[in-house]
C-alpha cells in the first residue's frame, strides 16, 4: 500500500497573530519606531498622549505600507498601471526611478523602431 500526501492550504501560514505577515510585521515595527521618536519629543514638552497618538498613526501606516495592495481604479492613470501590486513594491520602484535620474529604459523590437 502506497502512501501520499494530503493537500492542504498553505494560505495564511505565513502569518504572525493571524493579521500580520512577515513583511507586514516588519513595517509596523519601523513606523512605531518613527512614532516612538516624535512620542519622545512630545513627552519632553508634556504632550505624551498626543505622542502615543502619533506612535499608533505611524504603526498605522506602517502597516498598511506592508499588508494592502494598490487598488485598481480605471478613472486614475496611476491606479491603471499599478492595480494590485503591493504598496511597497510601489513605493521602492518610485525611489529607485527618482535615484536613477528620472530615467525609463524602454527596450523596442526592430519592427517598433522602424515605425518611427
Amino acid at each position: 500500500m502506497q502512501s501520499y500526501e494530503i493537500p492542504r492550504n498553505y494560505k495564511g501560514e505565513g502569518r504572525i497573530l493571524y493579521i500580520f505577515s512577515t513583511k507586514g510585521l516588519i513595517y509596523t515595527a519601523a513606523g512605531i519606531g518613527i512614532g516612538l521618536l516624535f512620542y519622545v519629543i512630545l513627552k519632553m514638552l508634556g504632550f505624551s498622549m498626543i505622542g502615543l497618538l502619533v506612535t499608533v498613526i505611524f504603526g498605522a501606516i506602517g502597516f498598511a505600507i506592508g499588508t494592502l495592495k494598490v487598488p485598481e481604479i480605471a478613472t486614475f492613470e496611476m491606479t491603471k498601471k499599478t492595480g494590485g501590486e503591493n504598496i511597497d513594491d510601489v513605493i521602492l520602484r518610485w525611489i529607485r526611478f527618482k535615484k536613477n535620474g528620472n530615467k525609463v529604459y524602454i527596450y523596442k523590437t526592430e519592427e517598433e523602431a522602424k515605425d518611427e
